[in-house]
């Protein structure tokens, strides 16, 4: 098992003086930052945003219209749909395939956005304990979606040593091939020193998507 040399990072371009001075937070992190709290504080982490949310410190906060809960429930197993609206809210998410971060880049029109290019070994080497793959989008719960729940996400000793193996016995799905790539590299909670990490930055404006020749 190898993992990629970088990793690719989407972000509202609204979000980018945000992301200079604090680096990336999970969304909890960022209603934390914003001091929501109460029954405000519970919608907005364990429920479906269904619109995207400006919190009060200015910060962006995406929808979840791809993760209705009627379709998390059909495909969750030993979880219920506010828990793991709450486990990707907990998360900061990296693309490994830039075709993927177009998709998203798409949903997210006509907003601008910002796309960080990341040093995958560097990251590893500092936050390699935090750090989770997934084999699947699991922001996504469209069509068939894929079997998840907590064992979805890999950590990354885990993953070096067996690849999927603990995802596909927590699930009881049926085995990847150990050349399965990962669709998401995820590292739970912040990364406050991203710029250390990054390689490029590249600010794309309105119907503008990330060009394999700017990776």
């Amino acid at each position: 098992m190898q993992l990629p040399r970088c990793v690719f990072h989407l972000a509202e371009l609204s979000n980018w003086s945000s992301i200079k001075r604090h680096g990336l937070l999970s969304a909890s992190q960022l209603m934390d930052a914003a001091e929501v709290n109460g029954a405000g504080r519970e919608q907005l982490e364990r429920a479906q945003r269904a619109e995207g949310v400006f919190l009060r410190s200015g910060v962006y906060i995406r929808d979840q219209r791809p993760m209705t809960p009627s379709a998390l429930a059909r495909c969750l197993h030993g979880m219920v749909p506010s828990e793991w609206y709450a486990t990707l809210n907990a998360r900061v998410f990296f693309w490994v395939n830039i075709d993927r971060l177009n998709r998203q880049r798409l949903a997210c029109e006509p907003r601008s956005q910002v796309v960080l290019t990341l040093d995958v070994g560097a990251l590893v080497a500092a936050y390699g304990r935090n750090v989770a793959l997934s084999p699947i989008n699991t922001g996504s719960a469209r069509r068939r979606p894929a079997r998840r729940g907590a064992a979805t996400f890999v950590p990354l000793d885990e993953w070096l040593q067996s690849g999927w193996a603990s995802e596909t016995a927590a699930l009881g799905t049926s085995p990847r091939r150990k050349s399965h790539p990962p669709v998401e590299l995820t590292v739970h909670g912040c990364i406050p020193d991203i710029a250390s990490f990054t390689l490029n930055v590249n600010h794309l404006a309105a119907r503008q998507s990330f060009g394999h020749a700017a990776a």
